[in-house]
């Protein structure tokens, strides 16, 4: 069996907000924005670099979605972003005035910081160390 992630969705309050922030600030790659209808778009961004999966900026279509927006992994780390420079990119976040939550700190398995997105969800930017088995 041969199976992997390819495409994540991650509910956002505004289509174009959201594309401003992952590509203009974490200088992302928008893969597609098609409209699919007078209210919802078909919007696709990956980090740059090879592999790995996409996010699939959703929209929230109802309140009940938008109480969900900033807080889908209810406070904890929802995201993990593999880098082959974090210095480079903790230079990127504090240009674009991301917050930073915690770190750079040193663990096994790489250089951490914690940052929060536009709208809260918690991520991780790891530069993975050779001692990571997640490494290939």
């Amino acid at each position: 069996m041969n199976q992997r992630f390819v495409q994540m969705s991650l509910l956002v309050r505004d289509y174009d907000e959201a594309i401003e922030f992952y590509v203009k600030k974490l200088k992302f790659i928008l893969v597609e924005d098609s409209t699919l209808s007078e209210t919802k778009r078909w919007v696709v961004v990956k980090p740059q670099g090879s592999g790995g999966a996409s996010l699939l900026l959703a929209k929230a279509a109802n309140p009940e979605q938008l109480n969900y927006v900033g807080n889908q992994a209810g406070g904890r780390v929802f995201l993990f972003l593999y880098t082959d420079n974090l210095e480079r990119d903790l230079e990127n976040l504090n240009l674009h005035n991301i917050p930073i939550v915690r770190g750079p700190v040193n663990e096994e398995y790489g250089k951490v910081v914690v940052f929060k997105d536009l709208y809260g969800n918690l991520w991780d930017l790891i530069e993975p160390s050779s001692k990571n088995p997640n490494i290939k």
